[in-house]
């Protein structure tokens, strides 16, 4: 089992991962890709990384720009889980050259 982070230290964690952002109990990022299939490899690896994790985000493709959402559902909020699936997320796109967006 995680536990849930606390206030403090998703602020904290959250300045190492330019683009994301809390809302309420999920950390959100989107990232615009060079083309629709980059974004495509980008969810192929994140779904690979977050099988292998048991912990999955939600993803929403929109032409170039993918988004994902992270929460751990099963103890109602933001763990450690959720931070370390977010840096891969980013270290991903950036190897696929995809920069986050507003």
């Amino acid at each position: 089992m995680t536990r849930l982070l606390t206030d403090e230290e998703i602020e904290r964690q959250l300045g190492d991962l330019p683009g994301w952002t809390r809302d309420g109990d999920t950390i959100r990022a989107s990232f615009e890709a060079p083309e629709f299939l980059t974004c495509i490899a980008l969810v192929q690896e994140v779904g690979a990384a977050a099988e292998a994790m048991d912990h999955h985000p939600d993803i929403d493709i929109r032409w170039r720009t993918v988004s994902f959402a992270l929460s751990t559902h099963s103890e109602g909020g933001l763990t450690q889980m959720d931070v370390e699936l977010a840096h891969q997320i980013s270290q991903e796109a950036a190897r696929k050259g995809a920069t986050a967006s507003a």
